[in-house]
């Protein structure tokens, strides 16, 4: 991970005078879809870039220890090994960026990169994922429970009733005391724009939660009925981007809810390269909080090496 962003003192009068275009954005965001994608070996190399930056993630109410196991032996191969050998990235270490799972999966998690040997991250979404409708103890305390288990990031969801009527103050506050709770472990923050109302609100709660110490703002929690758009992207990475040359301090995107396409995956690195620029370009400052998206890039690759289309039986399982 990068340095952490310290974050800074609320700044209201900024706040207050945030206006978002909103043609303007979603004139912007059909250019960024509409250009062409990358072929053939440039495609590949661009796939595996998307790999690296994925948080592999199971979020389900069935969640076992056997299930989080699959899942991070999938992290640490995330492509098969032949593949990689007949494209020369067999040696590279390609794995994904984390695991992300709920809190009391952290531990099974832990364990099974630790029995593997390796040192990936593991992620846990926290602060009552997904509404945020708990108390804030019993929040605060969710996160300390992770952390103490071995997560190294931690993704916590905003109280949206803060961020619709208007309570800065107080959600600068709650996201200040989360950011005391996770330690040394970075935080990421969900937005749940799908909730916000307004590009105008995902605006001013982009710079609350990065004023207040974000390491990383992330769209959605991927349970909301509208997630990770481009128009919204635009939105956050100029908040980015604009947090940025007032202070400095790089902080990280993760766009998450229902990216599931290879083809998506290179959309999204377009837009950060354009937008953020090249230093964004890496598990570092960008993520893609993705469950299935991994299969389809697989077999994008598969189809790369061989000329043919895997069914999705022939790869192994997230």
């Amino acid at each position: 991970m990068s340095a952490r962003n310290p974050g800074t003192k609320l700044d209201l009068e900024r706040i207050s005078k945030v206006r978002v275009n909103t043609q303007a954005v979603l004139k912007r965001a059909q250019h960024i879809q509409g250009q062409k994608i990358p072929k053939k070996q440039w495609q590949a190399a661009w796939l595996l870039k998307a790999v690296a930056c994925i948080d592999l993630t199971t979020l389900a109410g069935d969640d076992t220890p056997s299930n989080v196991h699959r899942l991070c032996l999938k992290a640490i191969q995330p492509v098969r090994r032949d593949l990689l050998r007949a494209v020369d990235m067999h040696d590279k270490g390609v794995t994904t960026a984390a695991v992300c799972v709920y809190p009391s999966r952290v531990a099974d998690a832990v364990k099974s990169l630790k029995a593997a040997g390796s040192s990936l991250p593991v992620a846990s979404v926290a602060t009552g994922f997904p509404a945020g409708q708990t108390p804030l103890e019993t929040r605060l305390q969710e996160v300390r429970l992770a952390v103490a288990d071995g997560a190294t990031e931690i993704d916590i969801v905003i109280n949206r009733t803060l961020a619709l009527s208007g309570q800065w103050e107080a959600m600068y506050d709650e996201i200040r005391q989360f950011r005391q709770a996770c330690g040394d472990s970075h935080m990421k923050t969900i937005l749940a724009i799908g909730e916000l109302g307004t590009f105008t609100n995902v605006y001013k709660a982009s710079l609350v939660a990065m004023m207040a110490g974000s390491d990383f703002i992330k769209t959605s929690t991927g349970k909301e009925a509208v997630n990770a758009t481009y128009p919204v992207a635009i939105v956050m990475v100029r908040a980015i981007r604009d947090y940025f040359l007032c202070t400095g301090h790089k902080v990280g995107f993760k766009p998450a809810g229902g990216i599931r396409t290879a083809q998506e995956s290179l959309v999204w690195l377009a837009l950060i390269k354009e937008e953020l620029g090249n230093d964004w370009l890496c598990p570092v400052l960008f993520r893609l909080g993705a469950s299935s998206l991994l299969a389809d890039i697989e077999r994008q690759i598969y189809h790369h090496v061989t000329g043919q289309y895997a069914a999705y039986h022939e790869l192994p399982m997230a």
